[in-house]
């Protein structure tokens, strides 16, 4: 087993993937939009946007990941993150999902999305 490390800070990792011989697991952190001051369909794209290019670093795709967690900062915004996501996810790809409504760390935080992704090696 090989655990690589991917935007490696003092406290957290962007991506953490860990090589299990013949597979691999693909943790990507709760992922924020930079710009803050977009709306709550802005901050989506801008994240899954994010999301495209860290798995692409490990060599997977959206169509990889097995479950999404979704913090939104309020719960009004469901139906607008979820058209963005909608036209994101690939049909017949949806992974296992959880959406919650929270407090985020950052009140300019509209939305807060983790991924697990599982790649052949």
């Amino acid at each position: 087993m090989n655990i690589t490390r991917y935007e490696m800070g003092p406290r957290f990792s962007e991506m953490t993937v860990v090589d299990l011989g013949t597979a691999k697991l693909i943790y990507l952190a709760g992922q924020v939009a930079q710009n803050t001051s977009l709306d709550v369909s802005g901050q989506t794209r801008e994240v899954l946007q994010y999301i495209d290019q860290l798995l692409a670093k490990a060599g997977a795709t959206k169509t990889d990941i097995v479950a999404a967690r979704i913090y939104l900062g309020s719960t009004g915004d469901y139906a607008v993150m979820n058209a963005i996501w909608d036209d994101w996810v690939v049909p017949g790809h949806t992974p296992a999902r959880t959406t919650v409504g929270s407090r985020l760390v950052n009140l300019e935080y509209k939305v807060e999305i983790e991924v697990t992704a599982a790649i052949n090696s």
